[in-house]
């Protein structure tokens, strides 16, 4: 019996045989990725700007596929994967300001995203690139950051 399906299913689920391309991680983050900052109140500083900014870039998959989040972060050369929360989802997280500036930013710049991801990434690059100068320390700059914060990921869950 024949059958238009193709033999050997390593790849039917879009899982990478070898090593990643460019290309297929784009594709990926597309998809599982996210580029995300959050702003909440700095645990210790009790005076002056008392909140915490932190710029995140994560991609997600259920815990049987966690290889290819561990060849994401051996492709990129930083990052961490954990459990997210109590589930069965698994999330390669790379926080390190000097990662993201160095290593996930570029490759984005070079590797552009096709989907509505890619205005995220922008005011994500913005964002880190504004706290490198350091303007998350003045009024206007935390006030712009802050906006470009609350406008990102509008098709996801909304921010309180």
């Amino acid at each position: 019996m024949s059958s238009d399906n193709p033999s050997g299913g390593d790849d039917q689920q879009g899982r990478p045989r070898g090593r990643l391309t460019p290309d297929y991680v784009s594709g990926f983050v597309d998809g599982e990725g996210c580029f995300c900052v959050s702003i909440h109140p700095h645990p210790t500083v009790r005076y002056g700007r008392r909140w915490l900014i932190a710029p995140c870039f994560q991609a997600y998959q259920h815990r049987d596929n966690v290889e290819i989040l561990e060849q994401l972060r051996d492709f990129f050369g930083c990052g961490r994967i954990t459990a997210k929360g109590p589930s069965n989802v698994m999330t390669y997280s790379v926080y390190r300001r000097e990662d993201l500036e160095s290593v996930i930013i570029p490759f984005f710049d070079r590797h552009p995203l096709v989907s509505r991801k890619h205005e995220d990434f922008v005011k994500f690059r913005e964002i880190v690139r504004a706290m490198q100068l350091r303007l998350h320390r003045t009024d206007e700059g935390f006030r712009r950051i802050v906006e470009l914060a609350f406008s990102m990921n509008q098709s996801g869950k909304q921010r309180r």
